[in-house]
């Protein structure tokens, strides 16, 4: 018989102060160091792990004993990784996956099966919105996407079989910003779960479960590694839901997070507050630089007093906008949609310090046109109903000094014909 839950014998937890802050904990949890004492969290690269004898293999396996078993499921490294990020967020738990997707994919295997339903922001990033609609519909599970910040198309697509509210806030590129707090509270009335992506402020910024949030999707492979390394993701959330319902999905399925770049983002956590603080400051710079440009039509940034939610961002950023600026470029009267293309690309190709890549997250700056790259896989009204035209450029604000980044930006701007 399987021991108790009380007596099972569990993995020692690090000492630390039980009112540790965020900066301290981003450096100092994990796992207590080996016998050897390091002072760097240790990579173990290995497959598997031995045991002292058939019966404690059999227990481990069985789950009986906490334990590291095989690397697909338990490794040190990413348990380091998982209990630090956890921590950051405010959850009991967390579960690394190989990517941001791989994260959304063990969520909704863990949470629904045929003829559940999800209501999920139509902002969200396109790889999200085909792997919902396309792939899980293909398995009967039912998707309505709403407007990421109107309540009542929230309310209004509730169902009886609905399971799961997703929102990622702020969004992907518009930066829309949802209410986390409003949706809990729709959830939770129904009987049905929030999910929310945190990609884009990490728990440096904003800490979702605080304001009802049930499930805290990552992208590791963005911010919180930093320098654009590796993939990674991850789940935070209860006790119950991450080693109960989505830790045994792992276990077959194997979506896992592999110890090297497990390592990679425990160790870019450790200076993650300090380069938001750093980017989001340079981001609202910029923005309020671009909002001043002849050839900028419209500037999405939550830091910015225009931003349709900015009081509800900067209550639930603690008053931070971020580092991510999307803006759209003018074309000339009646421009359509192949003029906006080409204006948006001459702004890209003049830049010289800029990469051109569709990630983010980065200490180096980054562009990309989403109508063609991260949301390019979407239909055209697809995009257009998400506020995604092609006149829109996005700006992963990195940490080269402003006045660089300006000019690099005003080259495309100020040769634009409008």
């Amino acid at each position: 018989m399987a021991q108790s839950e009380s007596k099972k014998k569990t993995l020692p937890r690090k000492a630390l102060p039980a009112d540790a802050r965020i900066e301290t904990l981003a450096v100092r949890e994990g796992l207590p160091a080996s016998q050897w004492g390091e002072n760097s969290e240790a990579l173990f690269l290995t497959s598997s792990f031995t045991h002292p004898d058939a019966a404690t293999a059999a227990a481990r396996f069985a789950n009986e004993e906490e334990a590291f078993v095989y690397s697909r499921f338990t490794n040190p490294t990413t348990m380091m990784f998982e209990r630090r990020l956890a921590a950051l967020e405010g959850t009991e738990a967390a579960i690394g996956t190989a990517s941001g997707m791989s994260a959304i994919l063990l969520m909704i295997m863990g949470l629904l099966k045929a003829g559940d339903h999800v209501i999920c922001s139509r902002s969200v990033f396109g790889a999200t919105i085909v792997l919902l609609e396309r792939e899980f519909g293909k398995f009967g599970v039912e998707t309505t996407f709403v407007s990421q910040t109107d309540l009542g198309e929230w309310r209004a697509a509730i169902k009886p079989n609905t399971k799961l509210l997703f929102a990622e806030t702020p969004s992907n590129p518009l930066t829309e910003v949802c209410d986390i707090q409003a949706l809990a509270d729709i959830a939770h009335a129904n009987g049905a779960l929030l999910a929310v992506d945190n990609c884009f402020c990490t728990p440096a910024i904003q800490q979702p479960v605080k304001m009802g949030a049930d499930l805290i999707i990552h992208s590791g492979t963005k911010y919180l590694d930093g320098q654009g390394r590796v993939l990674a993701g991850a789940i935070c959330g209860s006790d119950k839901l991450i080693n109960g319902t989505f830790m045994p999905v792992m276990r077959g399925a194997g979506m896992s997070l592999s110890p090297f770049n497990a390592w990679i983002v425990l160790k870019g956590l450790e200076t993650l507050a300090i380069r938001m603080a750093a980017q989001s400051a340079n981001a609202m710079k910029f923005a309020q630089w671009l909002e001043k440009q002849p050839a900028v039509d419209k500037v999405y940034y939550p830091g910015l007093p225009s931003h349709p939610q900015h009081e509800l961002a900067m209550k639930q950023q603690n008053g931070c906008g971020g580092a991510v600026v999307s803006f759209t470029v003018k074309a000339g009267q009646g421009a359509d949609a192949a003029a906006l293309r080409k204006a948006a690309f001459h702004v890209i190709d003049h830049t010289q310090l800029c990469s051109i890549t569709a990630n983010l997250g980065d200490t180096k700056t980054l562009i990309t046109h989403p109508a063609s790259t991260s949301h390019g896989r979407l239909a055209e009204e697809q995009r257009l109903a998400a506020g995604i035209t092609q006149g829109m450029i996005r700006i992963s604000v990195g940490l080269e000094h402003i006045d660089d980044l300006t000019a690099d930006l005003a080259r495309g701007l100020d040769s634009l014909h409008v």
